[in-house]
């Protein structure tokens, strides 16, 4: 063999030539060269037919000198690696990357063909792939709506260091999103809209699947002991916890992030994709995110939400005579005064009524309701009254000790935060006051 042509060969076809050529001398039989190359007798035929026409070239072969036709022209490659180093595309992971081609550039490649592409110039999926464990994971729910499993994450949506909370709750059985909420910090008022969002898509569902947040669980909870169980001991439900009972929800808590999984998980996922759909769409801040999640919530599921096992849902509609604003708040017991006025939060609040409703007694024990739509009204005896903002006389003091200064929370304060959240409900003069019980009590950060 000529060493011009050896160089042309590889490993393989160098070794069948060596075998061919022993067949040919008359050193070995068809039939053993056959079993020693792993062909067929009749293919080693052909070969020896080929080698001794052509030679040891006719072990090459016809294509391996030709460009495939279907191989990618420079600057088809060039287009997409550019598109890859713009400030939108650079953060994607590639199967993102490769959709975002598709739906705004009008580019086909397949996913092996671009992790291709990319990796050999040098690009790394910020999204790294561990490898896999085997888990006995819990069969999902046969129906949607029999259980949602409900948390939120703190991430940095935006550039920046920055990190907002995204409240979210999905379907155990699809794995469909039924809720997204983002807000400055984990809150009362994220999880309340997420509720709200699923109730008014899709209805009430059976269960609902959490962590121990105190949002959700008294942090006395699981310090009664049985003995105190025994003697009627009771622990009073958080401001969710009774919202929840008053739709008919059964809360269930998960003693692990592990236990609630598939929300976890959609976490990674939203944390992968969405920074890159806000910044595509010019999303900078809190309120138009919660515009462009509405939106989103429902490619996403095209994408990654799955049939249930039986097609019947369990979710059901919120009865008429329920109002989702009376629910989906915060609840005190007061007892009013003489004059119709009670106090909540340190303010004062006279009750307003109505020629239709009947009046509400002295001394009666009435229900606050707090709502972030309905703002500060009245419930007594199933109806339901709107207050106003009532100033009690103040004390004379004769003491001419130095007046306290009043005390103003920097601009960053988390009380706040969110004002231009609830609408305005009151006159001027009594306004604040309510817009300050409202972030009080839903934007608070929870221990």
């Amino acid at each position: 063999m000529k060493k011009e042509v050896r160089y042309l060969l590889n490993d393989k076809q160098i070794n069948r030539y060596r075998v061919l050529s022993n067949v040919i001398e008359g050193n070995l039989k068809p039939c053993d060269a056959a079993k020693t190359l792993n062909l067929s007798e009749r293919q080693v035929y052909r070969l020896i037919k080929g080698v001794n026409i052509e030679g040891v070239t006719s072990l090459i072969h016809k294509n391996s000198s030709k460009k495939p036709s279907h191989t990618f022209d420079d600057d088809f490659k060039q287009n997409i690696l550019e598109l890859r180093r713009s400030d939108n595309y650079k953060d994607s992971n590639f199967t993102h990357f490769r959709e975002l081609l598709v739906e705004r550039e009008g580019i086909s490649i397949s996913y092996n063909a671009l992790y291709t592409l990319l990796t050999s110039n040098g690009f790394k999926s910020p999204k790294k792939r561990r490898k896999s464990k085997n888990h006995n994971r819990r069969k999902r729910k046969s129906r949607q709506g029999m259980l949602i499993q409900i948390d939120a994450t703190p991430f940095e949506w935006f550039e920046g260091s920055v990190k907002y909370a995204l409240h979210g709750a999905m379907d155990d059985a699809t794995g469909q999103v039924v809720g997204l909420y983002m807000t400055k910090n984990e809150c009362l008022h994220g999880y309340l809209e997420v509720i709200r969002q699923m109730v008014l898509t899709h209805g009430v569902p059976t269960c609902v699947y959490s962590d121990m947040h105190t949002i959700f669980r008294s942090p006395i909870a699981g310090k009664v002991s049985v003995e105190e169980q025994l003697k009627g001991k009771s622990i009073n439900k958080t401001q969710f916890g009774r919202a929840m009972e008053e739709l008919g929800v059964s809360l269930i808590y998960a003693r692990s992030p592990q236990a609630k999984g598939k929300v976890e998980r959609l976490w990674n996922t939203l944390q992968s994709r969405l920074p890159t759909d806000l910044k595509i769409a010019g999303v900078t801040s809190i309120e138009q995110a919660n515009e462009f999640l509405a939106d989103y919530i429902a490619s996403f599921n095209s994408k990654f939400a799955v049939e249930p096992e039986e097609a019947i849902s369990a979710y059901t509609p919120l009865p008429d005579y329920l109002n989702l604003d009376h629910i989906l708040c915060v609840k005190f017991d007061r007892v009013t005064d003489n004059s119709s006025v009670f106090s909540v939060h340190s303010k004062h609040f006279m009750v307003v009524g109505s020629p239709e409703l009947p009046e509400v007694p002295k001394k009666s024990k009435i229900h606050v309701i707090i709502s972030t739509s309905a703002g500060i009204k009245v419930e007594y005896q199933g109806n339901v009254y709107d207050t106003i903002n009532y100033i009690k006389p103040k004390k004379s003091n004769d003491s001419k000790g130095k007046s306290k200064s009043k005390y103003i929370p920097p601009d960053d304060h988390y009380f706040k935060y969110g004002s231009d959240k609830f609408k305005k409900l009151y006159f001027d003069e009594s306004y604040e006051e309510v817009l300050a019980i409202l972030q009080e009590i839903f934007l608070r950060k929870y221990a």
